[in-house]
């Protein structure tokens, strides 16, 4: 009995689960530093964008998974 396998067959393959995972985690990441930049606003800027420091605050405190 013969096995041949193609290079194609062998390689590991990234699936749409494994992609979607890691645009997850992208998508995560991005909101951390949204929201860590949103932390840096003084409460003008905040004024400025339509954004109270209580809604801010709010905003800050979700976690990353949080939309």
């Amino acid at each position: 009995m013969t096995l041949a396998t193609t290079l194609s067959d062998a390689a590991p393959r990234r699936t749409t689960r494994s992609l979607s995972l890691l645009d997850t985690l992208r998508l995560w990441r991005q909101r951390s530093r949204e929201r860590a930049e949103l932390a840096r606003f003084t409460d003008r800027e905040l004024r400025d964008i339509g954004v109270t420091r209580s809604d801010a605050l709010y905003e800050m405190a979700k976690p990353a998974w949080r939309a």
